[in-house]
């Protein structure tokens, strides 16, 4: 596997960075925490655990329950690849994650951002 800066940058400091995008577009910050608890299947206090234990985005994501089967309806460019081209990688869970809060961000109904 491919070891991307990424993988080891606390999953706490990116979460603020959500926080920040969807905050500028005048969103709700509590659907992050449903987008995030959808697909991985964590509870609000693990999550909240995660985040302050500063844990990887590696082990964020090894430590998730269950990924949501549904994720794999997600498709569409996220910095520029297109994700059902990805191969099953921590790389393609990461970009999942960052096209769903950029559907929060940009106004999508929840409903559609979870695959409902």
């Amino acid at each position: 596997m491919e070891n991307h800066k990424i993988y080891n940058m606390p999953f706490s400091q990116v979460y603020d960075l959500y926080i920040k995008k969807v905050e500028r577009k005048g969103k709700n910050i509590e659907d992050i925490d449903k987008i995030i608890m959808w697909l991985t299947g964590y509870n609000k206090d693990e999550l909240n655990k995660a985040l302050e234990n500063n844990v990887t985005f590696e082990e964020f994501f090894g430590n998730a329950k269950e990924l949501n089967p549904n994720r794999e309806k997600i498709n569409g460019t996220i910095c520029g690849i297109k994700i059902q081209e990805m191969s099953p990688s921590l790389m393609k869970e990461i970009r999942y994650l960052d096209k769903l809060i950029d559907e929060l961000a940009n106004g999508k109904a929840m409903e559609k951002i979870l695959r409902s």
